[in-house]
């Protein structure tokens, strides 16, 4: 362990050295060539080379390098832990308020995710993502235990409109705030009047927002007071079949909504 440790930390000690490794990995190179690719010094590139060469990482063939098994075998699991210290850095400040309970795949596979945040000129800015996205879409299904109003009345448009296919299952909670003011009612009802649309109520919950926007996840991040932290959206086919089971799971599991279901609740 102490070794393999050393190992690492001599890789990690030097960007050249990663470079250089990674470069080899993929074929031969010269010399000149690994200069410049990475800025590194002859003289620098000669030490590098020579480590590897103790380590049997490299070999010299014809005038150039290249990695070998063993070489390429450090350069992708470097590469590897290297992209998931970076994925780790973007959900650092996030992680607390992720409901990893119910996100069943690998928070490896958020490695190229678009994470949208709040900033003091944009704090609405990772809703603002979502309805980009759902602006664009011919297919949105929805699994979430909010639907906010900006959502609501931009796929409500959609849909009567024909524009776009609509199927959300939501949280019991949800629904009931929407119908209880008459604004928010009154899109509700042109969304259910659709015949682009179909919504579903489940009364046991929904423990996150997410959103299948044609083929692309998107996640709303929210702390325990419902402050929007952050958004996450990916169209890693991981996350997307893991978002297309978990809305079949919900919407099998969920009553459907129509108009006479709302049109009796009280006005604001």
């Amino acid at each position: 362990m102490d070794a393999a440790l050393e190992d690492v930390e001599f890789l990690a000690l030097s960007a050249n050295r990663v470079e250089v490794l990674q470069s080899l990995a993929t074929g031969s190179r010269s010399r000149s060539d690994l200069a410049a690719e990475t800025g590194a010094s002859q003289a620098t590139l000669g030490r590098i080379l020579g480590d590897f060469e103790e380590r049997s990482w490299v070999r010299r063939s014809d005038g150039a390098y290249e990695a070998t098994a063993t070489g390429r075998l450090v350069a992708s699991a470097f590469s590897d832990l290297l992209d998931v210290l970076e994925t780790e850095r973007q959900l650092r400040d996030i992680v607390a308020d992720l409901p990893t309970d119910a996100m069943e795949f690998d928070l490896a596979r958020l490695a190229d995710a678009t994470i949208t945040v709040p900033t003091e000129t944009r704090p609405n800015a990772p809703l603002q993502r979502l309805i980009d996205l759902e602006r664009e879409a011919e297919t949105i299904c929805a699994f979430s235990h909010a639907f906010n109003e900006q959502t609501l009345a931009l796929t409500a448009e959609r849909a009567a409109d024909g524009d776009v296919s609509f199927s959300g299952v939501f949280s019991r909670s949800a629904i009931d705030a929407l119908a209880s003011e008459s604004t928010l009612r009154r899109r509700l009802e042109t969304l259910l009047g659709a015949d682009a649309a179909s919504v579903r109520v489940r009364d046991d919950g929904v423990p996150l927002a997410g959103t299948l926007v044609d083929d692309r996840v998107h996640l709303l991040v929210r702390d325990d007071s419902g402050v929007l932290r952050a958004s996450i959206d990916t169209d890693d086919p991981a996350v997307v079949s893991w978002a297309e089971d978990a809305f079949e799971r919900y919407w099998s599991d969920a009553t459907p909504l129509d108009r006479d279901d709302i049109a009796d609740c009280d006005t604001d």
